[in-house]
């Protein structure tokens, strides 16, 4: 009998990863990474996204190089590449790495038509919702420039509207309640890729980062434009851009 109760003993052991799944085993430590199943983007009601659906736009021949499905970015000047056409509601993933640390990034979402006329060479437009994508340097560079502990933003996965652009952000959000700060702490640092999932429907937007969900807002306005690639001051690079109009 005591052998017997030992053999089920380590059976249960062997299959606790199973039957909670490896999520469940890793503790609640919140700067741990879990890489649950992601959405990929794959299947027939996805489209690929690549240098045909998007326009170049006050940047240099060379500020965007595309390869595919994989575009390389030097950064230089600050601006965007906007998409061809206007998405409203839609899923959207992508992934990214910078090159350098404290690299700075991201991706505009609903950015208008006034927005992107009125742009300045080396700026960026006055409106969108940005997916902002940081290296994790960027908030040592701060605080080695300022002297000062940077609480206004996130190196994880902020999320705010740009200007004219309105948006009530999901909690937690910065000091001044203006982004949508990220639940978990689920971003890598150079050169590691990183993947998001963007969710956006009726005025409202989601990201997940690298499997899990992180942060988001409603009740955004206007909710309607222009995807964005961001290109402010640092090489980075994005692949495997697709989308999935919604109704």
């Amino acid at each position: 009998m005591p052998q017997m109760i030992l053999r089920f003993m380590l059976f249960s052991i062997l299959c606790m990863p199973v039957l909670f799944g490896q999520e469940g085993l890793q503790g609640n430590d919140p700067t741990e990474v879990r890489v649950p199943a992601m959405i990929d983007g794959q299947g027939d009601d996805w489209t690929e996204l690549g240098e045909k659906d998007f326009r170049m736009m006050k940047c240099d021949p060379d500020t965007w190089v595309w390869k595919g499905p994989f575009v390389h970015c030097k950064g230089t000047p600050i601006g965007v590449l906007p998409s061809v056409k206007k998405y409203r509601n839609f899923e959207l993933v992508a992934s990214w790495r910078h090159l350098e640390s404290g690299g700075n990034s991201g991706i505009f979402l609903w950015c208008t038509d006034e927005a992107l006329e009125a742009m300045e060479r080396n700026k960026l437009p006055k409106a969108g919702i940005e997916i902002q994508a940081l290296d994790h340097g960027y908030a040592e560079k701060y605080l080695a420039s300022s002297g000062k502990t940077p609480d206004w933003f996130s190196t994880n996965g902020d999320v705010f509207a740009v200007g004219k652009s309105t948006m009530k952000p999901f909690a937690p959000t910065s000091p001044n309640g203006s982004r949508s700060f990220p639940k978990e702490k689920r971003s890598l640092g150079t050169p590691q890729w990183n993947h998001y999932y963007v969710r956006a429907i009726n005025g409202e937007v989601r990201l997940w980062v690298n499997g899990g969900e992180v942060s988001g807002g409603n009740n955004c306005d206007p909710a309607e434009g222009y995807l964005c690639l961001e290109s402010e001051g640092s090489p980075v690079e994005f692949k495997n851009i697709r989308i999935r109009e919604l109704p």
